[in-house]
């Protein structure tokens, strides 16, 4: 079982596979599931997208961690994440 279902399993939610999940640790970065494409990176941004709708990080000095196998870990000060539904 991968960290972030056993996460909305815990809080209890049940996620749809279809939208990007994630969970983000203050000043650290966050960790995304369900990840398809990534759209944008920049050290301001980052857009993840899913099946349905995508996810728009905005913060300071971002960076990819880890891309692959449907997961993202996106490491800096994360500041805000958007849902962008449809992109």
């Amino acid at each position: 079982m991968r960290l972030g279902e056993e996460i909305v399993r815990a809080l209890g939610g049940a996620g749809d596979p279809a939208r990007v999940q994630y969970t983000v640790v203050e000043g650290r970065g966050g960790y995304f599931q369900n990840v398809r494409r990534l759209l944008e990176l920049s050290e301001t941004a980052v857009v993840l997208a899913g099946r349905r709708g995508a996810v728009r990080v905005e913060g300071r000095m971002l960076r990819l961690g880890r891309y692959g196998a449907g997961d993202a870990a996106i490491l800096g000060d994360i500041e805000r994440v958007v849902r962008e539904e449809e992109r």
